[in-house]
């Protein structure tokens, strides 16, 4: 049986689809931090063993050996500079994953995962951002360390810094006040301060977790929260513009994918933040919500890579064959 294999090697986990040429999912596995910058401080070795890990485990359930692979595709956090890419090749090779195999920036999976002609601008918003463009030409752009912190994690900031400016009077007060308050189980946001910045003692876990608050204040019409929302969402545009301007997009009627965990929250009013931040000089821009995971979109230019169309029959074969979506689940 002749098989591809699709790879998403992020900062949090990694996952590995084995997938027939008619696009049924026969098998997968999950592995730990495939990001060779990130990796817990282990660098670039442990990274490598995590996507091997997660590969041999897909090929393993899929009944396959490496030798029937035809095509290999590593999306990838990490992938960032030309020696990035050379190494992970060189490694991946080393552990038989394909004679020749593809290597992305991770921004590149999600955003074939969501555009269906796979090009066009994504932003993936999760515990960091990623934001890539591909036009229709080949070119390709990708933000890597070009980009601000941006993700939940800076959200999260942005959050304290709202409520303890907010408790100093220097911002009116804010509904994010008492629920970060609760969610920390702290007293005051002093105390909350001293737990956070305290030079001896434990810090407070969940952090990201005020995202969510965040953005279910904004919605609910707290005016701090929907200032911090816009702001961000006007920044992230930014960055997608600019990716839009590197592959010669702006100005023209492009697929702008909004995906990752933070975007998947119920409220819209990032998305349209950053939409309508794009749309100031890319009026056509189509905003899609991606209904796939960024490892669908690394099988699928795995299928493209093999030389096999990704056509409406290929696309539903692989949406029957899903795996379960606690392989995806963060944690």
């Amino acid at each position: 049986m002749s098989i591809v294999l699709g790879v998403d090697a992020g900062n949090s986990k990694t996952i590995a689809l084995a997938a027939r040429h008619d696009g049924a999912i026969v098998g997968w596995g999950r592995g730990g931090c495939g990001d060779i910058y990130g990796s817990h401080g282990a660098g670039g070795e442990a990274a490598i063993r995590a996507i091997v890990d997660a590969c041999e485990a897909a090929l393993a359930a899929a009944g396959g050996a490496k030798t029937a692979l035809t095509a290999s595709v590593f999306s990838a956090a990490g992938a960032d500079w030309p020696e990035d890419f050379d190494y992970f090749r060189t490694q991946l090779s080393r552990h038989g994953l394909g004679a020749a195999p593809i290597v992305h920036n991770d921004a590149m999976g999600a955003l074939r995962a969501g555009a269906a002609d796979g090009t066009g601008v994504v932003v993936v918003v999760g515990t960091g951002v990623a934001t890539g463009a591909r036009a229709a030409d080949g070119r390709i752009w990708h933000s890597s360390f070009w980009q601000e912190p941006q993700g939940s994690v800076e959200l999260a900031r942005k959050t304290l810094r709202a409520v303890y400016r907010a408790d100093l009077g220097i911002d009116p007060p804010t509904a994010l006040t008492a629920a970060t308050l609760h969610h920390f189980g702290a007293p005051t946001p002093e105390a909350l301060l001293h737990a956070l910045t305290a030079r001896e003692g434990a810090r407070p876990a969940n952090l990201t977790g005020l995202t969510r608050i965040l953005l279910d204040l904004a919605e609910e019409g707290d005016a701090t929260a929907r200032r911090v929302v816009a702001d961000q969402g006007a920044m992230l545009g930014d960055y997608a513009l600019a990716a839009a301007r590197k592959v010669g997009l702006e100005g023209t009627a492009f697929n702008l994918v909004l995906t990752g965990g933070v975007l998947r929250h119920p409220s819209t009013r990032l998305a349209d933040a950053i939409t309508a931040r794009v749309r100031t000089t890319s009026p056509a821009a189509r905003a899609v919500r991606s209904q796939f995971e960024p490892a669908i979109g690394a099988v699928m230019l795995a299928l493209e890579a093999a030389q096999l169309a990704v056509t409406e029959a290929v696309a539903q074969r692989i949406t029957a064959t899903m795996p379960p979506p606690e392989l995806f689940a963060t944690g």
